[in-house]
């Protein structure tokens, strides 16, 4: 029977997760000859090298990664037993790790928001990055949930679709298109595009669409992020296609717009993902709970093409009346001369 103690064995889940024993001596706040003092023991007791060295970097054995797979299982146990017998208590309390694409930055904190004060006693952890490593994230189950509009084909899941997610053509307001109503796709590919990187599920969403029409449109630029993306087709480089959660009403100004263009908006959906097996926490089954009736309020929080429509219309009223206003003290300053000089 090996004998090694809790404390050893979240020294070396540290270690081996960072791959270094001063960035695991900080995370720890101990020093790094007890990290390694503590690594060392637990090698000894486990009979075999966890770790081999090469140059500065530290890399897991075989038998390295067998004890690091088995600590994150052990740690994750862990974490369910104190969440459940929190519920015991009738108390909401523990850790909720959470994964998602770089686009739902646009709504997630208006959702966990709420769900935090709602149960003060649970702590997120979010997740900002890439839809690879999302996916990469589920695949080793370094998380509770998962938020993607993606899903993958070659991990088994489960998923629950929790909000719509349309994607819309935007343009620059005074683009000559942005006035006309069903624009034809084939007209649509007379113009340069703004897209995001090959691989993007944006990018293969609009290319499935032009794919099914023989069409293909010319690439100026590519880029990663959609408020580069958004800054470019400001600045006149070209349209683009994105989501239509990263348009909100509040920020519908007199920059860009929505076109209206025959088979769009591209239906889409956000998901909550999980590994098919995983026996979720307590408070994972809450948040996901939650996330299914939070969702349908925020559905209706961003900008459609009517409401980019209204507020065409409002800043063209604006301007107009600005301008009206502007020629009636014109006309009084003139006035105001003419009787000053009678």
């Amino acid at each position: 029977m090996i004998h090694a103690t809790l404390h050893q064995l979240k020294v070396f889940e540290a270690t081996a997760r960072h791959g270094s024993f001063t960035r695991a001596a900080e995370e720890l706040f101990l020093t790094q000859p007890t990290v390694s003092m503590q690594v060392k023991q637990l090698t000894k007791a486990i009979g075999l090298p966890l770790f081999e060295q090469v140059g500065k970097r530290l890399f897991l054995t075989d038998a390295g990664r067998e004890l690091y797979s088995t600590c994150q299982e052990i740690f994750q146990r862990l974490d369910q037993l104190e969440m459940t017998v929190a519920d015991l208590k009738g108390m909401k309390q523990g850790k909720l790790r959470i994964s998602v694409i770089t686009t739902t930055k646009y709504f997630m904190p208006r959702l966990l928001g709420p769900f935090c004060q709602k149960y003060p006693g649970i702590d997120v952890s979010l997740t900002v990055t890439n839809h690879e490593r999302v996916i990469d994230r589920l695949a080793n189950n370094q998380d509770d949930l998962y938020v993607m509009s993606q899903l993958p084909d070659h991990v088994d899941i489960k998923s629950h679709p929790f909000l719509e997610n349309p994607l819309v053509v935007i343009a620059p307001v005074d683009h000559p298109l942005a006035q006309e109503k069903n624009i034809s796709l084939q007209r649509l590919a007379e113009e340069p595009f703004i897209m995001r990187e090959p691989g993007s599920g944006t990018r293969r969403a609009f290319q499935k669409l032009l794919d099914a029409q023989k069409l293909s449109v010319k690439v100026r630029l590519e880029l990663g992020s959609n408020e580069a993306i958004k800054h470019a087709v400001t600045g006149g480089l070209g349209l683009s296609v994105l989501s239509r959660h990263t348009l909100l009403p509040e920020s519908s100004n007199s920059e860009l717009t929505i076109l209206d263009v025959e088979g769009f908006p591209i239906p889409r959906q956000w998901y909550i993902v999980y590994l098919s097996g995983k026996q979720l926490s307590v408070v994972a089954t809450t948040f996901l709970a939650y996330l299914r009736d939070a969702a349908e309020t925020l559905s209706g929080s961003f900008a459609t093409i009517s409401d980019w429509a209204r507020c065409r219309e409002e800043i063209l009223f604006l301007d107009a009346s600005e301008v009206a206003d502007s020629q009636e003290s014109v006309e009084t300053a003139e006035s105001k001369d003419i009787v000053m000089q009678g």
